[in-house]
């Protein structure tokens, strides 16, 4: 027994200092009741020797898997959660994922360097200026339905777990989710575009502020020429969800190959040849996401739809209203987020400094450059975890536990390289996106601020991605709206005293952090407590306890 406990100890210290690489499922060995017979022990062991193959487990793990699925091998039947994935199969996805999470932000960032390399002298910090408002007003009304991209992923990998077993209940289960998808993307997509028409002015003129009047007329002209693009646009973000949720990354990322060559050439024939500055970015931008739609379109036809009868139409029909069921918490959770730059672009507008603006958008397009280098591991939480979510077992459960904490040591280990890279551009490197002289100065001292944000992105997104694929929906909502409803009012303050740009950035800082604790607490801020605990001798009785009923 003090063998045993030694090497439980020895065990919790290594684990809190690997970022948890053990399950913290460990709880549910305090909860049995009923010792193993030799005929359940059998089936159970298998499964667990399979997991251990895979990712190396140790004897307590074994033993609280073992004991806790005790009562599901009573009846004879045993389910087997599905083998961890390994490094390479994560990557396999996670890579071709990346170029589709980057596109976006990377055809922001080329109209970004077309538009500040091309500005007449004298004319770039006015360019700039514009355009950062423009993108971030226009990016922000196709995210604000990036709810419908989250239902889909997480509906159409359920639906493919549920239905593992039938092929074709599968495709069937999954093209209701497709259909369903593809037609509430396109109406939402309509509705934007005819909002974006009609109040267009209104809304960007709140969202520029007093200070902002000299930049409206050319933001309001990319902001209707990008409009065009909504309906498409959305609708290829479902059908890229949905191919997601089927574990292809291979199939989307072609048309986002097509999305960028139509951009950047478009880019360079008119805004570096015919001089169209950001009206010429608008057209580029607009055709290159419609190209990329129509290049999708065709293989994501065949690979996600399927013939169907109107009888098993109705059998796995997937209603507006399942779709809605995620709307209001993942809604408060974008808006949380649209807030919180919408605020800070605000803010800057109205800080005293002709280049402060400037430099502030040059800012966001980096950082919005490097969100998807950690927003693409939260996509394969969110394709991966399912699986292990749909049964209630400590089996499961323990198998899910352990792929998140791979996927958060990933995430930082990636997080930390992509925000020193960042980071460096402003600071030694500024001329790549702008010839002009003093925007290159004023950037500078934004790149501290920078690298810690992105920095501290890596939990959020990590963690954020698990509590999507367990539906803590209420939980993250609960949580943005409380960040949402502090943010503000510092950034608030800033404005009135005017101070630097910098103070912005550093804000979003402590918003980030906020953040990173409340998710990473939430999935393990209660094993860390118990294995301290134990480590300090205060669970030496449950200990005891555990060990005498596993002997018996």
């Amino acid at each position: 027994m003090l063998s045993l406990c030694s090497r439980r100890v020895v065990l919790t210290v290594v684990s809190l200092c690997l970022f948890l690489p053990f399950s913290p499922s460990s709880c549910f060995a305090l909860q049995v009741r009923h010792p193993l017979t030799p005929h359940s022990q059998s089936p159970t062991r298998h499964a667990l020797n399979t997991a251990r193959s895979i990712r190396g487990g140790s004897t307590s793990n074994e033993q609280i898997s073992l004991q806790a699925s005790s009562d599901d091998n009573s009846n004879g039947v045993t389910k087997v959660p599905p083998p961890q994935p390994t490094l390479k199969a994560l990557f396999n996805f996670a890579l071709p994922c990346l170029g589709l999470w980057i596109s976006g932000p990377l055809l922001s960032l080329v109209d970004t360097a077309a538009v500040g390399l091309t500005a007449l002298p004298g004319m770039g910090a006015s360019e700039l200026g514009a355009l950062g408002p423009a993108t971030t007003f226009i990016d922000g009304s196709t995210y604000l339905f990036a709810f419908l991209n989250v239902a889909t992923t997480n509906l159409y990998a359920s639906a493919m777990a549920k239905n593992a077993g039938d092929e074709q209940k599968a495709k069937l289960a999954t093209d209701a989710v497709v259909r369903t998808a593809a037609k509430i993307a396109l109406i939402c997509g309509f509705g934007i575009m005819s909002l974006l028409f009609w109040k267009g002015e209104y809304l960007l003129a709140l969202y520029v502020g007093e200070g902002g009047k000299h930049i409206l007329k050319p933001a309001l002209e990319y902001v209707h020429i990008r409009a065009l693009s909504m309906p498409t646009s959305l609708l290829a973000g479902v059908l890229q969800s949905a191919l997601l949720g089927a574990k292809d990354s291979v199939t989307p990322l072609v048309a986002v190959l097509a999305s960028t060559l139509v951009n950047v050439f478009g880019d360079g024939a008119l805004v570096v040849g015919l001089k169209w500055g950001i009206g010429g970015a608008a057209i580029a931008t607009t055709m290159a996401q419609w190209a990329g739609t129509a290049a999708m379109w065709r293989p994501a036809r065949n690979k996600l739809f399927t013939k169907s009868t109107p009888e098993q139409r109705a059998e796995h029909k997937v209603t507006s209203k399942d779709f809605l069921s995620f709307a209001a918490p993942v809604l408060t959770l974008i808006l949380g987020k649209l807030a919180a730059f919408g605020v800070m672009t605000h803010v800057a507008a109205a800080l005293p400094g002709e280049f402060t603006l400037a430099s502030h958008q040059i800012i966001l397009s980096l950082f919005f450059f490097v969100s998807p280098f950690l927003e693409v591991i939260s996509q394969t939480a969110q394709t991966f975890l399912p699986q292990y979510y749909v049964e209630k077992t400590a089996v499961f459960n323990n198998e899910a536990q352990v792929l998140a904490a791979r996927l958060l040591k990933l995430g930082v280990t990636v997080g930390g390289c992509i925000a020193l890279f960042a980071a460096a551009i402003p600071r030694f490197f500024p001329f790549i996106l702008t010839n002009d002289a003093m925007v290159q100065a004023s950037v500078k001292p934004l790149a501290l601020p920078l690298f810690l944000g992105a920095l501290l992105t890596a939990p959020v997104a990590v963690s954020e991605g698990v509590l999507l694929a367990r539906r803590e929906l209420k939980y993250l909502a609960g949580v943005y709206m409380l960040s949402t409803i502090l943010f503000p009012f510092g950034l608030f303050k800033l404005k009135t005293s005017g101070g630097p740009v910098s103070n912005v950035w550093y804000g979003f800082v402590f918003f980030q952090l906020f953040r990173a604790a409340c998710f990473t607490g939430k999935l393990w801020g209660r094993p860390v407590i118990e294995k301290v605990a134990t480590t300090l001798g205060l669970k030496k009785k449950q200990e005891v306890d555990f060990v005498h009923e596993t002997n018996n």
